[in-house]
């Protein structure tokens, strides 16, 4: 399993439609044309051997790499390094201002040397439909053309006029379809690339250096620009800003929506079956980003996502269970019928990979919380909804009035039947709660009293029924001793007081049963099976949850240690994945939104706390409690 890298291993780049992952080795082995969700055209990945991929790197066998961001952008920059010379790939999407869907995509590559001299290795090898289509190549002078079942990739080259050393450029020939081989030496100052297109406008040509210039210049201009908008200037502003561009990175522009990672198929244990399919918009983790990006002053970025929550509410096209679906593709539709590669052996032998999403069709009462939160959140900072929204949105509420006592899956979409999940009846109350102030607040007509009503009576039921005496903690499930980090939020949602004994007691139990060296777990399967097999690593988004709600308990020493060492996980670029490995790999799709989301929402309000403590401290006036989320 040595030809595959390590999840973490990867950087991203992407044009706001589509993304890629590139590798430290220099190679792009996920790519998926022309959006998020559609098949791959590179997916080595997944299957090394059989899954396409575009690789840059030295001739050279012993070469040391450095892999870095242009600062402030989404501009890749490996750095190799060798005894002859070091040299630079420069990877990167040009963002289109038009916010229309399309089919044209440039993934541009500039090599460089900047000292002594370098030969680069390029291999160029699609492979269409997730490698299970063929394709033809046609060679031109200027470049080159793969076509086949709909799709065609046109390679156009990057050269200096000057520039008289040849590139040696050689076919190969594979099954599936051919592929390109072309070896570009290089001396200090010297660059020379490639950019890679779907669906151009003509065949193959050359792109002169003052040109890619320019698609570089106005690349940086517009991430520098978007980036200028944030409004944090906490302790964690580094890490606060690539989780931003990571999110943005993630944002299929045509829509508004939120894809939850780029990739599919990436296990959550090697070798294990929980390998799933990420590139889709879920109702929870749109409504989670929508407080991210308004906490940070994004609110353009917010008011789209509320703009598809809002179609979504208004649709209630969410079948047999209710009025919305859990999940979407990045257009609204929501045809995510589950398929397995079985000609692909999947990342490190992690079988089977998953297309397609399955827990689509599952009942999770807990997204109308969400999305009514985010709703009410995005209302109190200017963005309000129009007479169709609420009307759409009462029928929704008034739907979960006679819905709610029911036992659903849950948020992390557990295949071994539905129980009454406390984290669904939780955010029912939310979804009760924040739907009643929108009334009250605004005037609106609504069914206020039974609103009112079915609210109370959740509050009482879970008192009641998610309270376990004897583990003295919230557990996941009535009737069970399980515990869950999802109810983490239970205090964040106003649900409980922060300093309220029961949830003290709650998260004491946690630290003691969830908590590993400050990572934490979503639960104990073999306590809660789920039924799926194997295990899995500390669910990344549990840990910035647990710093959340450690601050909001005044516990800020143990909340700021968990946070910064959190942040060690992070790899060489700042990205997490889904969840960390016991030995500190991670794993998961990669980069996944939800942990992003966390740690802007943790690292906001553990400043928050922080400021006010110091505040305190000095005798100084502190913000009234609200204003610490």
């Amino acid at each position: 399993m040595d030809d595959y890298p390590l999840i973490a291993d990867h950087g991203l780049i992407g044009d706001l439609q589509t993304a890629a992952l590139v590798s430290t080795d220099g190679t792009i082995d996920w790519y998926c044309c022309p959006r998020f969700d559609s098949p791959s055209v590179f997916g080595s990945l997944l299957d090394h051997k059989n899954g396409g991929h575009f690789r840059v790197r030295p001739v050279q066998d012993e070469y040391s790499v450095k892999q870095l961001y242009h600062p402030n952008t989404a501009i890749l920059i490996t750095r190799f390094m060798t005894e002859d010379g070091a040299g630079e790939v420069v990877d990167f999407m040009p963002v289109s201002e038009e916010r229309k869907a399309t089919r044209n995509h440039r993934i541009v590559r500039m090599l460089r040397c900047v000292r002594g001299e370098m030969e680069f290795a390029v291999d160029l090898v699609p492979r269409f439909d997730y490698g299970r289509k063929p394709h033809q190549l046609h060679a031109f002078e200027r470049g080159a053309v793969f076509s086949g079942d709909g799709m065609e990739l046109t390679v156009h080259t990057v050269r200096e006029p000057e520039d008289s050393r040849p590139a040696r450029v050689t076919r190969v020939e594979s099954e599936g379809g051919g592929g390109i081989r072309a070896w570009l030496p290089l001396k200090a100052g010297q660059q020379r690339g490639l950019v890679l297109e779907s669906y151009a406008d003509g065949p193959p040509r050359e792109i002169g250096t003052a040109e890619f210039q320019k698609l570089f210049d106005d690349t940086v201009h517009y991430w520098r620009s978007w980036l200028r908008r944030s409004q944090y200037i906490g302790r964690w502003r580094e890490a606060v800003e690539r989780s931003a561009i990571t999110l943005k990175l993630m944002t299929y522009a045509p829509s508004g929506a939120l894809v939850a990672a780029p990739t599919a198929g990436l296990p959550e244990q090697l070798g294990g079956e929980r390998n799933w399919d990420y590139r889709y918009t879920w109702i929870r983790d749109a409504s989670f980003s929508v407080y991210a990006l308004l906490k940070l002053g994004f609110t353009e970025e917010a008011g789209a996502f509320i703009g598809w929550l809002r179609d979504r509410v208004s649709e209630k096209a969410g079948g047999k269970e209710g009025p919305l679906s859990i999940m979407y593709r990045v257009d609204g539709s929501s045809d995510l019928t589950e398929d397995v590669l079985d000609h692909w052996e999947g990342y490190r032998g992690s079988r089977p990979v998953r297309i397609g999403n399955a827990a689509s069709d599952q009942l999770q009462l807990d997204i109308y919380g969400e999305a009514l939160d985010s709703i009410y959140f995005a209302d109190q900072r200017g963005i309000q909804l129009d007479h169709k929204a609420w009307t759409s949105l009462s029928t929704i509420i008034d739907w979960l009035a006679e819905h709610w006592d029911q036992p659903d899956e849950g948020i992390w979409e557990t295949r071994g039947g539905r129980q009454d999940f406390t984290y669904g009846r939780l955010m029912s109350w939310v979804a009760f709660d924040r739907a009643v102030r929108l009334s009250i607040e605004r005037g609106r007509p609504a069914s206020l009293q039974r609103w009112i009503t079915e609210r109370d009576l959740i509050y009482q039921q879970i008192m009641e029924q998610g309270w376990n005496p004897d583990r003295k903690a919230f557990v996941q499930h009535y009737g069970s001793d399980v515990l869950d980090s999802s109810l983490l939020r239970m205090s964040t949602v106003g649900f409980i007081a922060p300093h309220d004994p029961l949830w003290v007691s709650t998260l004491s139990a946690m630290d003691e049963e969830l908590v590993s060296d400050s990572l934490v777990y979503r639960y104990n399967p073999s306590a809660s099976p789920d039924g799926l097999h194997g295990a899995e690593g500390t669910f990344s988004l549990c840990t910035f949850y647990y710093v959340d709600a450690l601050a909001r308990a005044g516990k800020l020493d143990q909340a700021r240690l968990a946070f910064e060492k959190m942040l060690t996980y992070a790899n060489h670029l700042g990205m997490f994945s889904e969840e960390v490995a016991l030995t500190g790999e991670q794993l998961g799709n990669f980069p996944q939104a939800f942990t992003h989301l966390g740690l802007i929402d943790a690292a906001i309000t553990l400043d928050a706390m922080l400021n006010r403590a110091e505040r305190t401290a000095v005798g100084a006036p502190t913000a009234p409690p609200g204003m610490a989320a």
